[in-house]
């Protein structure tokens, strides 16, 4: 059994770890313990009740909740806030009742404000064999008058005291995603966050702690991250006793929600989970759970992927296409996505967006004739489109300007020529589900990479049905609704999520799309790092990777193709100025991806040497059963003369005997002595491992 009652409460028992919670006798909901597995259930501690420190600081404000509310004398960052009808500002939740399902995996916890007729669910539920747990809050009005929802966070996790906290996240900007960072958490508050519509591509609200002593292979890590793609908000706060509570959820930053009576409100979800193996052990427990119960198409194939934008740009045609097909299917290309440019009155970037037909000048007969052609090559067929975005020179925008997010009598910001379309409203809303279902229903389309271009300015809602500030979740709901929808009427067709790159890379999105577009920066020095950083959290077969001719003159295409090839492997590069010879050359490398994709993609993966730390980098991929692996090794610029690193190994079985670079070892000998290798500046190696 995974969830277990105990005196007190529950343990939630996993594999190696283990998380505890109780009721107090006055009802409180206490966090009790979080760490590893003991070996009976008598080890684990009871609620620990503090005391008064002095006058300053009550019992209250030192009791570990599961959900704070500020109530009493607690000066700490309140998970959840209320206003009820009469002004009344304060929240006092009590034990009502708890529910475990029959299958011992999943708690719900109810908790009530008995006067006001408020009750809230804390939830609760394990994955027992990657030692996650994944919880979230529903708040329902029961009472007779409509209260308001200041702040409602998914999840607050307790750390246990440790002689210093450390904090590793990552954040960035357009073209430099997912920067890696490690710091000591000092007193007061660090705040990460996004109020930008989408989680954005300055931050991401995956985080791990540790007390500074964690590596990739060892020590113990908490980390945590949230299934959420709009405003999100995870402070950290080191309080006057030495602790460290995190909070996460939606960013309560001009946020407000009218709850009516009988209604209810769901947070996302949050998921976290502790390790004794380092930060490695950690990204690889969030690869599996992510895999095994997140992607919306599991483990289907992932297909090598041509994108005709950095060719054609705006100016596409039949022709051109498949010219470019033609190129691609013998390289041994297994999908071609047409990309911007193919849709009504789509000349440049000021135009047509909200116009989802094919333009009647550049495809006179439809996308069909392309289809055609593209299936006839052996390949299948994907299209851009970006659903949410409408430019004012559209028919669109023409017949409804109403539409779009925007403050009455106030400027509308254009960003690249766009506005947002606003998917709170439910007409919005019913226009892409039907304009979108039909395209997909005329058109053989396999692959959708949907985009979003800009972030928000000016948001407004005339007409919300409640509080404007509700657009925040509104607009995030409807997003899921439509694409929702979309993949229960065409559960064939694999989604992409795009936002300029990695403006929308989150759990959220991948229960409705299989794969990310990580950055727009495809320059395969810049994607090392960047794509160490998204690994962190997000496993390879979601990670969407393409090679371009960015730097090609100083990087050669087989470096180019080895970053590629560490997730699911494009090509986006102008291959009509390919020559024969660098065509051939890129069918090899498909091919050798074709014949390793299976353990790339749903293996586990190890940093052997961190491309943020060094210039020298290396990545190992290893099946399950650990009988086949594939080594990527890297070197950026290093002047000489330099001694080049050795590589030791990871997750190799010690007994087994491996063949790597012709020599025949154990694996803890290969672990012990690693590994030398010889790189000139700007190149790679893809070196196999197998068992014998």
């Amino acid at each position: 059994m995974a969830i277990l009652p105990d005196h007190q409460g529950w343990i939630l028992q996993m594999n190696s770890s283990a998380y505890l919670l109780g009721i107090t006798t006055q009802g409180h909901l206490f966090h009790r313990y979080w760490g590893p597995r003991l070996a009976a259930v008598t080890d684990y501690p009871d609620i620990l009740e503090p005391q008064a420190m002095d006058s300053f600081n009550l019992p209250e404000n030192r009791r570990r909740y599961e959900l704070g509310t500020s109530e009493g004398a607690d000066y700490r960052e309140p998970c959840i806030t209320v206003r009820y009808a009469d002004g009344v500002r304060d929240l006092q939740l009590r034990f009502l009742q708890a529910e475990l399902d029959d299958s011992h995996d999943s708690l719900k916890i109810q908790l009530v404000d008995e006067p006001y007729g408020l009750q809230v669910r804390v939830c609760y539920r394990v994955f027992s064999t990657v030692n996650l747990i994944e919880r979230w809050v529903e708040v329902i009005n029961n009472g007779s008058q409509t209260l308001e929802l200041g702040r409602i966070f998914s999840a607050q996790w307790h750390l246990p005291d440790l002689p210093a906290y450390w904090l590793s996240y990552v954040s960035g900007q357009w073209c430099n995603e997912m920067r890696w960072h490690h710091e000591l958490i000092g007193g007061g508050k660090k705040v990460l966050e996004s109020r930008r519509l989408t989680s954005s591509h300055s931050g991401n609200p995956w985080f791990a702690v540790d007390d500074g002593t964690a590596g990739e292979t060892h020590g113990r890590v908490w980390f945590g991250t949230l299934a959420w793609s709009g405003n999100w908000k995870t402070t950290f706060e080191y309080t006057e006793n030495q602790t460290l509570h995190v909070l996460s959820g939606l960013n309560d930053w001009d946020f407000n929600w009218q709850l009516k009576p009988g209604e209810t409100f769901n947070s996302p979800h949050a998921i976290g989970g502790t390790t004794a193996a380092g930060f490695g052990g950690a990204s690889r427990a969030l690869h599996d759970y992510i895999r095994e119960d997140v992607l919306p198409h599991g483990k289907a194939n992932r297909k090598v992927i041509y994108n005709s934008w950095e060719a054609t740009a705006f100016d596409v045609d039949v022709e051109s296409q498949i010219q470019l097909a033609s190129l691609a299917a013998e390289m041994g290309v297994e999908l071609f996505v047409l990309d911007d440019g193919w849709f009504h009155g789509r000349k440049n970037d000021s135009a047509g967006l909200g116009d989802w037909w094919p333009d009647e000048v550049k495809f006179p007969q439809g996308l069909k004739p392309l289809i055609s052609a593209v299936k006839n090559l052996g390949m299948d067929f994907g299209l851009w489109i970006e659903p949410e975005m409408v430019n004012p020179d559209s028919n669109l925008y023409r017949l409804h300007p109403e539409w779009v997010i925007h403050f009455p009598g106030r400027e509308r910001t254009l960003a690249r020529n766009q506005l947002i379309l606003n998917l709170a409203s439910v007409d919005v809303q019913d226009y892409l589900i039907g304009v979108l279902d039909r395209l997909l229903a005329e058109n053989e389309v396999a692959f959708i990479k949907w985009d979003m271009n800009r972030t928000i300015s000016e948001p407004g809602w005339a007409d919300a049905p409640g509080d404007a500030r509700e657009l925040w979740v509104r607009y995030v709901q409807g997003l899921y609704h439509v694409w929702g929808t979309l993949r229960a009427r065409h559960p064939q067709v694999i989604f992409q999520s795009c936002s300029g790159g990695g403006g929308r890379a989150d759990l959220g999105i991948l229960a409705y799309a299989d794969q990310i577009w990580v950055s727009d920066n495809t320059e395969a020095t810049a994607r090392l790092k960047i794509q160490e950083g998204f690994t962190r959290l997000f496993p390879a077969a979601s990670m969407e990777s393409w090679v371009t001719d960015q730097n090609a003159a100083l990087i050669p295409l087989a470096f180019r193709f080895h970053v590629s090839m560490c997730g699911v492997l494009g090509v986006g590069a102008n291959i009509l100025h390919w020559t024969p010879e660098q065509r051939q050359e890129a069918k090899t490398w498909i091919d050798s991806y074709k014949a390793h994709r299976q353990l790339i993609l749903w293996g586990d993966r190890f940093v052997l040497h961190a491309a943020h730390q060094q210039a020298v980098s290396a990545v190992l991929y290893l099946e399950k059963a650990r009988l086949q692996g594939v080594l990527f090794v890297f070197r950026t610029y290093l002047s000489e003369p330099v001694l080049l690193p050795v590589i030791y190994f990871q997750g190799l079985l010690a007994q087994q005997q491996y063949e790597i670079a012709g020599v025949l070892k154990s694996g803890a000998a290969w672990q012990q002595d690693g590994l030398q290798i010889s790189l000139q500046n700007f190149e790679s190696q893809m070196i196999l491992i197998q068992a014998r």
